[in-house]
């Protein structure tokens, strides 16, 4: 009797220990998306009149109070949530990433994927920049796993193909979005932002298949001008009516290792690239 006594007060001080330090267990989500924005303060995002269809989101879902990009440009903050890695402060980067990365964890686990990159010409298109649509904004395309496979590189498809997903209830398991430069607010307002966002994403998130258990995180990628802890504070939004505790905000430091965990052992992956490895699963957004 003593000996079950002692294990269960064990037990119990080891879930509370992984519960303090970031690592309660997550519930498991059917899909897992991303939606990157640009290049914009914290306070310029959260509780502004700039975006009120975001902030109507935070207003019932979870909202990362102290979250922070990694660095500065762009691009190593791309690189860090889908590789636990900078890689790279060079925007004009047009190598080919060997790293260990989300894709190739995901192919391990036998998950799916796709990256929704809006203005981009084809699947499996990797020119140069056209119109409004930025490859650094698309790290994938830069994955070893990726290009030097004929069937992952058509993963890479133009944003046109999101709202056919949607409506033939296809999504993969991991879903990376990329809006224009104009609608990811670099080049435009963070108004024009959040049309975008409530005119292509609320319908995803009003749809059933969302509704039953799936997870939309909405960040930016760093800071205008702000350099704390790298890139600066950012917004980060996690949306899950299944699952997230409402109107939920953490005080805890996190970044984007931490999403980049979250993501993916929201489906189930237990294995992780980079820093991702003993980065915080950001639980505590999430009820089981």
């Amino acid at each position: 009797m003593k000996m079950r006594l002692r294990f269960a007060l064990l037990l119990a001080a080891i879930l509370g220990a992984m519960a303090a330090s970031g690592f309660a267990q997550l519930p498991q989500f059917n899909h897992v998306f991303v939606v990157l924005e640009e290049n914009h303060n914290y306070s310029s995002v959260i509780g502004s009149r700039s975006m009120p269809y975001l902030n109507s989101l935070v207003g019932q879902y979870g909202l990362a109070t102290q979250y922070y990009a990694n660095t500065h440009p762009s691009i190593g903050n791309y690189f860090m949530l889908t590789t636990g890695q900078i890689i790279t402060n060079n925007d004009s980067f047009h190598g080919t990433v060997k790293a260990d990365n989300v894709v190739r964890h995901l192919l391990a686990a036998g998950k799916t994927w796709k990256a929704y990159e809006e203005d981009l010409p084809y699947a499996g298109y990797l020119s140069p920049d056209v119109g409004n649509y930025a490859r650094r904004h698309c790290p994938l395309s830069f994955l070893s796993d990726v290009i030097n496979s004929s069937m992952q590189i058509l993963n890479l498809v133009p944003f046109t193909q999101f709202a056919a997903d949607l409506a033939s209830g296809s999504f993969p398991d991991y879903s990376f979005i990329t809006p224009n430069l104009c609608n990811d607010a670099h080049d435009c307002s963070l108004a024009t932002a959040d049309s975008w966002l409530q005119t292509n994403i609320d319908p995803l998130i009003q749809s059933a298949s969302f509704q039953n258990g799936d997870l939309l995180v909405i960040l930016f990628d760093e800071a205008a001008t702000d350099n704390t802890n790298g890139g600066g504070r950012v917004a980060w939004v996690a949306i899950s009516p299944r699952f997230s505790k409402k109107s939920y905000k953490s005080a805890t430091l996190y970044q984007h290792q931490n999403a980049l965990r979250l993501m993916m052992e929201g489906i189930g992956l237990t294995s992780f690239p980079g820093k991702a490895k003993s980065a915080a699963n950001m639980a505590e957004f999430f009820h089981p």
